[in-house]
């Protein structure tokens, strides 16, 4: 048995295990963790539905705590073996599950019906998910509990690994996919094991890490591990595929047509006409579609199209005589694979005509740079329902609805310019309803306080509960008679064979007193000019939604989440996000319950703790957590790019967290200082709840290179400071446990330590997007903050429970 840290010493160098190859292992092995972590995002948005991506999070945080506790209860059965035996062979053993793990994933059959059969699926998913994470957190623990002596190195070389997996998840998804990515992940924790090995066990893992590189350059080419299953149903073998950071796209054959199809369920089709001399069936088809009535209104205006997918809007536009189309698509694999590459003939070039220029960007920090000002801003159907590399915390469709997007699309809009936002919309009425009400605050704030003649809203067909498309027309000024009636002549026609009767005319200011020409709904919200007071009594919540709180499709009121999400309708995906987070909430407490907390409560050591001690784990790791989640929204739009701001920021705060670390052992031996880091990061998060909004949006116009200078300068220092208070506690624990081996401390303090931190980062990982929800993302990081506080107020408490600061 290993008594003490001398020992370890001499078994590591007898073993063959440097200082240094300590650091490389840890740092391989958080590389695989979190590089896992954030692969499965990408497959659960896949095979499950976006929401559920958001587990990922979860399951990597649990496991990581679950194995802590393991570490903690095995303690003395671990000792028999040296941390080089053990760490090679646990990481050679985790590739392989990492790689079982995939198979389980892609072979997932989850549907999203309420029964016992796909919650059993599920569970099953979620807790073979689990076991990478569970053997990387056993390893972890114990690595920190021996190497007393190099924690804050440890811990650096932890966070190290961790941000470098954030700065190669991008490239490995582009180029070779989801499940390659995975399989990445299982490379670098034989790294790890080659690291820990001796001269035997090295030759073992180097073979290992051959076979999986040899696996990864065949599944590149023959596809040998892919998408088995996705929301429930076997796949067809799509006529083409490829992932990237943002989502799995695929072109399947659908009839008469072919679509594009984005994480297995949101769809764009591809238009097969040439535009300057289109067939009558595509016009009868198109121009019998809502969006077609901003075409109607401006046949010869620019347009601005959003997520222009397939180019049935970019079709329509040429056709109807614009002379400048804008396209600004957020997924390259769509806007340069598909329509200009493989699929450019069957399209007719449509993206690579002169009238046509395309940009691959975000929708809104486009427009929020651009300098041009246009007769159209459409957006139709924006909602790919699929997560990016960011999990579910950052989904680019949320920040194109909000008050100060629709305003920024009226500030680029010639004077008589109109946006043109088509939504799915119900019997009873909120997704189209709640566009009206973000266009009725945002034209509010550029100077119309009586929007009531501003909009014109018009349905495909008799609302109803299977969802129709609804489109929304609104203008800084007022609609004219004319252009009312170029409406109702083309939804009526000259001539039965010129009309569209299947067009529903829900609101037109002419008609608007009219008893039974406009759906109440509308009518009421419009003449009413109060969005607020409209919603409060109205079944749904349509109220305004900001950049502080971007999340526009969930419409439910709290006391109808899970009352509602049983009826049918398109947006009952949307809706699902708020049960599944509650869902999420309520089984990460629970588990964190029966995994992490009653084992230990359970020992006479843990009862005798000092619990005050162990709650200084649990506040930093609510703190660390909420506060990162945070940023990532916020620095969607400056970066204009979800995936980069997940980049950026996580590799940013891991990095700089890792220096901090490095250099707390030297400035933190007192816990005086302890404190004012902790100070420093609590009057930092307090002063960019109000500063970082305006700064960024005043900065978001710059060259990209500068914002990544200036991301950096934000959250480096932040960052710095935040990786100092973990390392600083679990010293402290260490010191004392060397110091009085006879108490509690030397029975796994730094174990518990490091399960409670880890068992607060999944709570907080949830309650930060429901406070975000709730109270938008300026709360979320003042209670990022108050949890930092609260640490503050629990130093003492090592001091009183003789812990060693």
């Amino acid at each position: 048995m290993i008594d003490t840290p001398e020992q370890e010493i001499a078994v590591r160098a007898a073993a063959g295990t440097s200082r240094r190859d300590a650091l490389f292992a840890v740092a391989f092995m958080s590389f695989s963790a979190l590089l896992l972590e954030l692969g499965l995002t990408r497959l659960f948005s896949v095979v499950l539905f976006y929401h559920f991506a958001f587990l990922a999070i979860s399951i990597a945080l649990l496991g990581l705590g679950a194995g802590a506790v393991f570490a903690y209860l095995r303690r003395q059965w671990l000792e028999r073996c040296s941390i080089s035996q053990l760490g090679a062979v646990l990481c050679c053993v985790n590739a392989l599950v990492i790689v079982a793990v995939l198979e389980v994933v892609l072979h997932s059959s989850v549907a999203l019906h309420p029964n016992w059969s796909n919650f059993g699926r599920l569970t099953v998913l979620y807790l073979a998910s689990a076991v990478p994470f569970f053997i990387t957190g056993l390893l972890f623990s114990v690595v920190f509990a021996r190497h007393t002596a190099q924690i804050t190195r440890l811990y650096g070389a932890d966070l190290l690994g961790g941000s470098l997996a954030c700065l190669a998840l991008v490239p490995l998804l582009n180029f070779l996919g989801g499940p390659n990515t995975i399989l990445c992940a299982a490379v670098a924790v034989t790294l790890a094991a080659f690291a820990w090995a001796g001269s035997r066990m090295r030759v073992a893992s180097a073979v290992l890490a051959a076979m999986l590189l040899m696996l990864i350059a065949a599944n590149f080419r023959n596809r040998l591990f892919d998408i088995v299953y996705a929301k429930g149903m076997k796949r067809i073998v799509p006529l083409y595929a490829r992932w990237n950071a943002l989502s799995r796209v695929e072109v399947d054959e659908q009839g008469w047509a072919k679509a594009i199809v984005i994480d297995a369920d949101a769809t764009t089709y591809l238009m097969s006409t040439d535009p300057h001399h289109w067939d009558e069936g595509y016009r009868r088809n198109l121009m019998s579609a809502p969006p077609a009535l901003a075409n109607v209104l401006r046949p010869n205006g620019a347009f601005a199209i959003i997520g222009p997918g397939g180019g049935v809007d970019v079709l329509r536009a040429i056709a109807n005589g614009s002379p400048s189309v804008t396209g600004i698509e957020i997924n390259p694999i769509i806007a340069d694979d598909i329509m200009r590459d493989r699929f450019a003939d069957y399209v007719h070039h449509l993206y690579e005509l002169p009238e046509v220029h395309m940009h691959v960007s975000d929708g809104r920090s486009f427009i929020r740079n651009s300098r041009d000002q246009y007769d159209v801003v459409q957006m139709t159907l924006v909602d790919t329902w699929a997560s990016t590399a960011a999990g579910a915390f950052a989904l680019s469709e949320n920040n194109l609805y909000t008050v100060e997007g629709f305003r920024e699309y009226f500030q680029h809009l010639k004077p008589d310019g109109m946006i043109a936002i088509t939504r799915w919309e119900f019997a009873q009425p909120r997704e189209a309803l709640r566009v009206v009400s973000q266009a009725m605050e945002a034209l509010r704030q550029v100077g119309v306080n009586n929007s009531t003649q501003n909009f014109i809203v018009v349905s495909d067909g008799a609302l109803d509960e299977d969802g129709r498309a609804v489109l929304v027309l609104a203008k800084k000024s007022a609609f004219t008679l004319e252009e009312q009636r170029a409406v109702l002549n083309h939804i009526q026609g000259t001539t039965p064979e010129n009309a569209f009767l299947n067009l529903h005319v829900l609101y037109l200011p002419v008609t608007a007193d009219k008893p039974g020409m406009s759906h109440p709904a509308f009518a009421d919200l419009i003449r009413g000019q109060d969005a607020r007071a409209f919603s409060a009594q109205y079944a749904y919540n349509v109220t305004p939604v900001s950049d502080n709180a971007p999340f526009f499709f969930f419409t439910l009121k709290p006391d109808q989440v899970f009352h509602r999400l049983d009826q049918a309708g398109v947006d009952w995906k949307n809706n699902l996000g708020i049960a599944v987070l509650g869902l999420v909430l309520v089984v990460s407490v629970a588990a964190v319950i029966v995994f992490l907390v009653l084992p230990l409560l359970l020992l006479r050591q843990a009862r005798s703790s000092s619990s005050l001690g162990v709650l200084y784990f649990v506040a930093i790791g609510l703190g660390y957590i909420m506060v990162e989640i945070a940023f990532i929204q916020r620095f969607v739009l400056f970066l204009g790019n979800p995936t980069y701001a997940l980049t950026v920021v996580v590799f940013l705060m891991l990095l700089s967290s890792g220096a901090g670390s490095l250099v707390s052992r030297r400035w933190f031996a007192q816990p005086a200082r302890v404190a004012l880091a902790m100070i420093f990061i609590v009057v930092a998060v307090i002063l960019y709840v109000f500063v970082l909004p305006p700064l960024l949006g005043a900065l978001v116009g710059l060259a990209f290179a500068m914002k990544l200078l200036i991301s950096a300068a934000l959250l480096v220092p932040l960052g710095f400071a935040m990786g100092m208070p973990f390392p600083s506690g679990l010293r402290a624990l260490s010191v004392h446990s060397q110091r009085n081996a006879s108490t509690t401390t030397r029975h796994g303090a730094v174990e518990w330590a490091w399960a409670m931190n880890a068992a607060s980062s999944v709570l907080g990982s949830v309650l930060a997007m429901v406070i975000a929800i709730q109270f938008g993302l300026n709360v979320t990081l003042a209670c990022g903050a108050a949890s930092y506080v609260m640490a503050i107020a629990l130093i003492p408490a090592f001091k009183s429970a003789k812990l060693g600061i």
